[in-house]
Parts: C-alpha cells; structure tokens; sequence
C-alpha cells in the first residue's frame, strides 16, 4: 500500500513539474505572438475583468487562511478551489486579452515609474514562480497529505497573495492609460 502511494506521489510530483514549466512557457509564447488576433472589441473589457479577478482571488486568499485558522477545513477547502479555479478564469483571461490587444504603455511620471515597473516585473517574476507551489498545495491538500500541503502553503500563500495583490496594483497605476 505505502508503495503504490509512493509511486502514485512520483507521478503526480512529474506532473506538477511539468505543468509548472509548460503553463509559463506557453503563456509566454502566445503573449510574444506579434500577430494579433481580431477577436473583438469585447476583449478592451478584460483588463477590467482581470482586475476583479485578482481583487477577488486575494480576498479569498485571505478567507482561506482565516477559515483555516478556526480550524473549519471544509469552508478553507472550498474556498482555496474558488481561489484556485479564479486563478484559472484569470489566466483564460489574461491570454485572451494579450493575444488580442496591444500592450498598453505605462504613462506614469516620476517617483511612480519605477514603483510601476518594480510591481510589475516582481509580479510577473513570482506569478511564475507561484505556479509550482499552488500545484503542489492543490495536489497535497486535496490527497489529505497535509504535512506536505504545509510545507507548500508556506511558500504557495505568501508569494501567491502578493501576485494577487501587486496585480491590482499594477491595474490600478496602468487602468488610466487603457484606450
């Protein structure tokens, strides 16, 4: 029995590794497509979308770790596959909107510039990161591996709530130069 976990464990650990280099590589690679794609003027709206999407992941972010402070795992669980499935719906989005639109240059002046570009790159950096420790924290929690889903929630909660949060704050400082 301890040996087909095991083995079932290097499977799924396969998995996570790969999904986490082939999600960033292909987000990469379809936002670095210099042929838009006409998919209509709805997409203007998705930067929009994404905001909400984020401002709503960090909020259930943050219930997450509340519920699971009290104790009460069945509200932290179906809260984190909200926040989990919200990540999802956001990178449909994400994709969606830079395979169809322009990048939008940052206006911003003075001290804020580099505070802009500081977010942004740290976010970018982390989202990237935060892909392989959610996978792990999803996988462990959800095969009642709880020590290992721990040890990737300490990582995972963090870097995960600051992609959240510096996402919005990077919507916030772009969102005026929207056309």
């Amino acid at each position: 029995m301890a040996t087909a976990l095991l083995e079932e464990n290097k499977k799924y650990r396969k998995v996570i590794n790969i999904l986490a280099i082939v999600i960033p590589v292909a987000v990469a690679i379809l936002i670095g497509i210099r042929q838009k794609i006409d998919l209509g003027p709805w997409t203007k709206v998705l930067p929009h979308v994404i905001g909400m999407l984020n401002t709503a992941t960090a909020i259930l972010l943050i219930l997450g770790f509340y519920f699971i402070k009290i104790n009460n795992r069945s509200a932290h669980r179906l809260i984190m596959t909200l926040a989990f499935l919200l990540g999802a719906v956001f990178l449909v989005c994400y994709i969606l909107y830079h395979i169809s639109n322009e990048s939008t240059p940052f206006g911003g002046s003075g001290f804020i510039r580099p505070i802009y570009y500081f977010l942004l790159i740290s976010h970018i950096v982390l989202s990237i990161v935060v892909v392989w420790f959610v996978l792990r924290a999803v996988y462990f929690g959800y095969s009642n591996q709880l020590e290992e889903h721990r040890k990737a929630v300490k990582w995972a909660f963090p870097i995960w709530l600051y992609v959240s949060v510096s996402g919005v704050i990077v919507y916030l400082l772009i969102s005026p130069y929207y056309t």
